[in-house]
C-alpha cells in the first residue's frame, strides 16, 4: 500500500485548487488500499451506526458515518500510512497537517437521496483559510451514481450558508445564516457566471476542495453498484479554534481557546510534517 502519492501534486494542481476550489487528482492511491478501503466501508454501511437518509418509500439507502478512525484500525491506517495527509499539506503550502476528521458516504443502488447544496465549513468548530476536504473513491463514480458536483470559485463568494443534513437533522440549523440557493434549478445552471465541474472517477482518484466551495450531489441512479467515497480533513497553519452551536462535535474537547491555534494533539494529531520542517523544530 502506497505511503506517498502514485503522482506528484503539480504546482499546475495548487494553483487550479487556488483560482477554483476544487481540483481533481488522478490515481493517487493503489488497488491495495482501494480494496481495504471498499472493504471496510462495507462493513460500516451494515452496521447500525451513523446518519441514515432513506428514499420515501422506505427503500435505498444514503449512509454517512463520522470519525471513523478512532475506533477502526483500517480507517485509522489510512489515515495516517496512506499519502492523503501529504497531498493536504501540498494543496495547503504547509509543511505540517493535523487531522481534523474522516467521514464516510455511501449510497445504495437505487438511492434517491440527494447531496443537498451547501459548503463545509459553517459545519466545523473553525476558521482560517488552511482546511481541505479529499475526498477518496473507492467506486467508479459517475453522475448517474451521485457524482458531486462543484462551483468553481465559490470559496471566494465571502458566503456562509446555513448547514443542513442529508437526514435535516435540526441541531445543525443556523436560522441566523442564509440558506445556501439550490444550484440545481435550471434558471441557476444556465447563469453563464457560474462555472459547474465535476469528473467520472475512477477507484483511486482524489477530489479535494476547500470548505468553503459550494457544491452537491443527486441519487444513486444505479440498479446494482453503491457509490462510496471517504472524505478526510486536514487542518494547516492559519487555523483558528471557533467553537458555537450547530457545529460538528468533537469526541475529544480541545484544550484551546477559541481563537487560537488547535494545537491539540490529542484532538487533532499531526498527521504529516515536511522532514526539513522537523529537523529544524
Amino acid at each position: 500500500m502506497n505511503r506517498r502519492p502514485l503522482h506528484p501534486v503539480t504546482e499546475d494542481d495548487v494553483r487550479r485548487y487556488e483560482e477554483d476550489g476544487v481540483v481533481c487528482l488522478r490515481n493517487m492511491i493503489d488497488r491495495d488500499w482501494v480494496a481495504r478501503m471498499y472493504d471496510a466501508s462495507m462493513r460500516w454501511m451494515a452496521s447500525d451506526v451513523g446518519r441514515i437518509a432513506r428514499n420515501p418509500d422506505g427503500s435505498g439507502r444514503f449512509k454517512i458515518n463520522t470519525f471513523m478512525c478512532r475506533s477502526d484500525e483500517d480507517f485509522r491506517a489510512f489515515r495516517d500510512e496512506s499519502p492523503v495527509a501529504e497531498i493536504g499539506a501540498a494543496l495547503m503550502r504547509v509543511d505540517q497537517v493535523r487531522f481534523w476528521y474522516d467521514q464516510l458516504f455511501v449510497k445504495a443502488p437505487k438511492t434517491s437521496a440527494i447531496t443537498h447544496w451547501h459548503h463545509d465549513l459553517p459545519y466545523w468548530p473553525f476558521r482560517g483559510s488552511h482546511l481541505v476536504s479529499l475526498w477518496v473513491a473507492f467506486t467508479p463514480v459517475t453522475k448517474a451514481t451521485s457524482g458531486v458536483e462543484y462551483i468553481a470559485g465559490s470559496h471566494r463568494w465571502n458566503k456562509f450558508y446555513r448547514a443542513v443534513t442529508p437526514d435535516e437533522d435540526p441541531a445543525y440549523t443556523d436560522k441566523t445564516l442564509e440558506p445556501c440557493p439550490d444550484f440545481s434549478d435550471p434558471a441557476r445552471r444556465a447563469d453563464p457566471a457560474l462555472r459547474f465541474l465535476s469528473w467520472d472517477l475512477e477507484p483511486g482518484d482524489i477530489v479535494c476542495h476547500h470548505p468553503l466551495t459550494v457544491h452537491g450531489a443527486g441519487g444513486n441512479e444505479s440498479t446494482s453498484r453503491p457509490r462510496v467515497g471517504l472524505s478526510i480533513r486536514f487542518l494547516g497553519e492559519d487555523v483558528q479554534w471557533a467553537p458555537r452551536d450547530n457545529v460538528l462535535k468533537v469526541p475529544v474537547p480541545p484544550k484551546v481557546a477559541p481563537g487560537a491555534y488547535p494545537a491539540d494533539d490529542a484532538a487533532f494529531p499531526v498527521t504529516w510534517r515536511r522532514a526539513r520542517a522537523s529537523a529544524g523544530s
